[in-house]
């Protein structure tokens, strides 16, 4: 009887233990949950502009920053803006079902297609105040930013570089959240964006329309040359493809198969098979900013070989694997000399010239855009810090990612080919195509969230310091404009603000209510398994 009491004890002592586990998670995820939307009423009802962000603010709002400074009229499209921060909300939607979150991202939607432009893409910037303001912008804080050329010129055109893309995206996103009807034009207007825009030989130019009123070098202008740079061509591809995935829209396989197309049309012949960052109307390789000589580059080859395996994946065809041979060959001769690597940190210079196979390195001196220059030469002493001279590359992973991948038959290549409809990701409904997949918080974790939710203020807001940001726009006495590019050394290195300047950041934003969403999301996947 003693041993059975006993037996009993335990078990109602080990019952208790897990009812007490239970509920200390269960307030856990109360004060997560309420801590996510006192933030997200922050920022949305004090911090956005019309429903759209910029990266970083001061507190008390009277300066902000993109990737430069912008007005108080503007809304960045990427680098942790708007885009970011809708696809947040529709994923803080998902997870708890308050319907405020997908009130945030109709706000943050209806911002970006505010500032559509007539082609259907997207600039870098959506200034509310009108075409005048920003060319204002454009005119003085883009003219002066020393090492930002893309923001050195207006052009009025919509530019793929992630800006499009990422806006495009979202916008599907958002249509296929609902089925809403009145997103529907601005996403066809978008797709069409991305159709009329690619050359005939399945590439895309950085910009479009096509326009040639900035030559700086060689009187040409790299915004209209073929762009591999900055995922552009990739990202392009997969967005077609998520809208034919997810639209079933079949008239997109035609762009979507002269795109994959465009990677065999540019590898360039033996012994140097690689690829350019951009090439000419002639498909040489051509120059694009200022720093990206007319060269081979070695992290956009191995880019370029890891795409070719995925669209064997696609297609089933094998004419996409039969020069990846050539290029990992080409990679193995360009290998730094072990007195380069820095001590085994690198493996590969950034570019490498043409004919010559030999590394070049890009430099700069002076910190304004009225006395800096750039170079290009064969030293690699002092190269320029905020783009890069040498990489890591691990080619024994890819040549393992390509025995695996050269042996699958085409039907086993295509087994869960997006280009197959019903069989992308095993959907259910299209809807599922852009949920979050998160990993499983672990209870370790539950440290970092009580810290995240502890660190909210009396405001609701997550502060930061030592961000990196820009000076105003000013002219001296002399007639000088400052630079305003972020503050970095001559070099090109960043500089980051040293003071106890406090910022409202949405990088912070977005990477604590990852957190706290994951860890919500976790606890139902717990509910509906029963672990």
């Amino acid at each position: 009887m003693r041993t059975t009491g006993y037996l009993v004890y335990i078990l109602l002592s080990f019952l208790s233990s897990i009812e007490t586990s239970f509920s200390q998670k269960s307030d856990l995820a109360t004060d997560a949950r309420q801590a996510m939307l006192y933030a997200t009423r922050f920022m949305v009802e004090k911090v956005s502009t019309r429903g759209g962000y910029v990266r970083l603010y001061l507190p008390d709002f009277s300066r902000r920053w993109a990737e430069l400074e912008t007005y108080k009229s503007q809304i960045a499209i990427r680098t942790s803006g708007t885009t970011d921060m809708g696809n947040l909300f529709l994923d803080c939607y998902n997870t708890t079902g308050d319907e405020y979150y997908y009130e945030a991202a109709e706000k943050a939607v209806s911002a970006l297609i505010s500032g559509q432009l007539p082609c259907g893409g997207w600039d870098y910037i959506i200034d509310f105040a009108g075409v005048s303001s920003l060319k204002e912008w454009y005119n003085t804080i883009g003219k002066n930013a020393w090492g930002w050329d893309e923001y050195n010129h207006y052009y009025g055109t919509g530019t793929h570089k992630q800006n499009t893309t990422e806006a495009a995206r979202f916008l599907l996103r958002m249509y296929l959240q609902k089925l809403d009807p009145k997103f529907k034009p601005a996403l066809e207007k978008a797709i069409g964006f991305f159709v009329v825009s690619q050359y005939p030989l399945g590439g895309w130019p950085q910009r479009y329309p096509l326009k040639y009123d900035y030559p700086y070098k060689e009187n040409r202008d790299y915004t209209s040359f073929y762009t591999f740079n900055d995922d552009i061509t990739w990202e392009n591809i997969e967005f077609l493809v998520q809208c034919y995935a997810t639209l079933g829209e079949a008239r997109l396989l035609d762009p979507i198969r002269r795109g994959m197309n465009f990677s065999l049309v540019t590898q360039q012949g033996n012994p140097q098979g690689g690829w350019a960052e951009q090439y000419d109307m002639g498909l040489k390789p051509a120059n694009g900013r200022r720093y990206e000589p007319a060269s081979l580059a070695t992290h956009q080859t191995y880019r370029q070989v890891m795409l070719l395996m995925r669209f064997y994946q696609f297609t089933g065809d094998r004419k996409f694997l039969a020069r990846i041979p050539h290029a990992i060959k080409w990679l193995e001769s360009s290998r730094l000399p072990d007195d380069k690597t820095e001590g085994g940190k690198y493996t590969h210079p950034y570019f490498v010239e043409v004919g010559t196979n030999r590394p070049i390195y890009a430099h700069r001196k002076g910190t304004r855009l009225q006395d800096g220059q750039y170079w290009i030469d064969y030293n690699d002493d002092n190269p320029l810090l905020h783009y890069g001279a040498k990489v890591r590359l691990d080619i024994n992973h890819l040549k393992e990612e390509y025995a695996k991948v050269d042996a699958l038959t085409p039907e086993e290549a295509t087994r869960n080919s997006p280009l197959k409809v019903g069989r992308y990701k095993g959907l259910n409904s299209p809807q599922e195509y852009f949920l979050p997949d998160y990993a499983t918080v672990k209870a370790s974790d539950e440290k970092a969230v009580r810290t995240v939710i502890g660190s909210l203020d009396d405001q609701h807001r997550w502060l930061s310091k030592n961000e990196w940001v820009s000076r105003p726009y000013t002219i001296s006495a002399t007639g000088v404009e400052a630079n305003t590019a972020p503050f970095s050394t001559e070099g090109g290195e960043q500089i980051r603000d040293s003071t106890n300047q406090q910022y409202i950041s949405t990088q912070v934003y977005l990477a604590n209510m990852k957190l706290l969403d994951s860890y919500i999301s976790s606890l139902k996947k717990d509910k509906t398994t029963g672990l």
